[in-house]
């Protein structure tokens, strides 16, 4: 049984801490920059080396800060109203991943009109390449001990110290599985071959809010949210729900003939 007591600061530099979950974005940051690249190299691409460069940046700004509001704005008005600073300290833990995808969202808009860019084609270039971050900063979690799952007898199951000493889901790892590592192989395949506009963005929808709503089954909600309904619906099947029928609208319109502009 592997018991969770990981330390979440990686190193120090002139005595600042450096967290592991921090180094986990960056990892995503640069992967998915890497990513980008080698889109940009396929023919007829529509994209430049520079213009990779800049994307990353409306990339990170809506990512961090998108990530950070929704978590605020969906799972933490408690400890926002007992520590004003709660919204500033990232390195904590506590990103959306909902919030992040709206930032993100926003940002590819405004990108997409520097650029003069189609925005639903932005986000299908952008798609695959957000995949590495969702991995890494799910390994992130892991490391913090957080987002741990209900108890169980499997083989595989965790103890998470800030929990209590019972066994569970690891669900962490499975959203780094699901999340991360599957997510990516479906998006990436589907994604190397021409698509219509908007098919890559709903393959993306549909595979990560139908992944979400699976490990929500067996992870912990928030103790200060708790169940929305029936001690089983949690905030995050429910914001979950509308990104894969969203997903499933995008598929729709992607395919219908006659196409339609975008």
């Amino acid at each position: 049984m592997i018991t969770l007591d990981f330390d979440p600061v990686a190193f120090t530099v002139f005595s600042w801490p450096v967290h592991w979950y921090g180094i986990m974005y960056l990892i995503g940051f640069l992967g998915g920059w890497w990513l980008g690249r080698v889109q940009a190299k396929r023919p007829n691409s529509g994209w430049t080396a520079e213009q990779v460069d800049d994307w990353l940046f409306y990339v990170g700004m809506g990512v961090i800060l998108g990530g950070r509001v929704g978590y605020v704005f969906f799972y933490g008005w408690d400890q926002l109203a007992d520590d004003w600073t709660f919204m500033f300290r990232i390195w904590e833990g506590g990103m959306s991943f909902h919030g992040g995808l709206l930032g993100v969202l926003v940002g590819m808009w405004l990108f997409a009109r520097r650029y003069k860019k189609s925005f639903f084609a932005t986000v299908d270039f952008t798609a695959p390449c957000v995949i590495i971050g969702l991995g890494a900063g799910r390994i992130g979690n892991l490391i913090n001990g957080e987002l741990w799952g209900k108890p169980t007898d499997l083989p595989w199951a965790m103890i998470f110290p800030h929990a209590d000493n019972l066994p569970r889901h690891p669900t962490p790892l499975y959203e780094f599985l699901l999340e991360g590592v599957v997510l990516f192989i479906i998006v990436w395949g589907f994604a190397r071959k021409p698509r219509p506009t908007m098919a890559v963005s709903g393959v993306f929808a549909v595979a990560y809010g139908s992944f979400r709503i699976l490990i929500e089954t067996v992870r912990i909600p928030d103790a200060h949210i708790g169940y929305l309904a029936f001690d089983f619906v949690t905030m995050g099947m429910l914001l979950s729900l509308p990104l894969v029928l969203a997903g499933v609208i995008l598929l729709w319109w992607a395919y219908r003939k006659p196409a339609i502009p975008v």
